[in-house]
């Protein structure tokens, strides 16, 4: 009698602890992806403070990523998402991209990077990153993210004896993998934005 008196008790507890944490992520879940979609948009302003605004256009159309990315040996990386940077006239000016890595050495990285229309990468801002502290986390640290801006390459290459050539960086001391899964996602988005929008590029 005392086993289904403790069993019955023990349910109970479990289904009112279930409804109270599905009620807590449905009055929680709006604000937090109202947050992300906040930290998106201001990524984005940052790595392309010449526009106006962002909008859908040919570069949207993510489901050519996979391909595109596979064929430069980026099978790992993914396109989230794909906006035309707009002027305040509505005239594309460049891109700005969400992209994902899921080699990193904690897992997914996901960076936002704004690309001129002639090729030129603005920089890169970190949107998700679970690196190790003092080694890997300092990808989101200036130092780090600086060395992409303003550079107008193909692709990116790290170095662990020192920058000598544009498309160079010095890679993360103690954070190998963590500079490779960045730079990975960098170049996945310089791939796609030179495949869609290679007429201008």
């Amino acid at each position: 009698m005392k086993i289904l008196k403790d069993t019955l008790i023990l349910t109970i507890i479990t289904v009112i602890a279930g409804l109270s944490l599905g009620y807590v992520y449905e009055i929680t879940k709006e604000p937090i992806a109202a947050s992300r979609e906040k930290a998106k948009q201001d990524a984005y302003r940052a790595v392309f403070t010449e526009a106006d605004s962002f909008a859908e256009g040919e570069i949207s159309h993510v489901d050519n990523a996979d391909a595109i990315l596979d064929g430069a040996g980026l099978g790992k990386v993914t396109i989230d998402e794909a906006l035309d940077a707009l002027d305040a006239s509505g005239n594309p000016v460049g891109c700005v991209l969400k992209v994902t890595d899921s080699e990193g050495y904690g897992g997914d990285i996901t960076i936002a990077m704004g690309i001129r229309s002639e090729g030129t990468l603005n920089g890169i801002e970190i949107l998700s990153i679970s690196e190790t502290a003092g080694l890997g986390m300092k990808a989101t640290q200036p130092e780090f993210k600086d060395q992409f801006k303003n550079k107008n390459v193909t692709q990116f290459t790290y170095t662990k004896t020192g920058a000598q050539n544009e498309y160079e960086i010095d890679a993360l001391s103690g954070a190998t993998i963590t500079t490779r899964a960045v730079l990975n996602a960098v170049n996945g988005g310089l791939a796609y934005a030179q495949t869609m929008m290679g007429g201008a590029m």
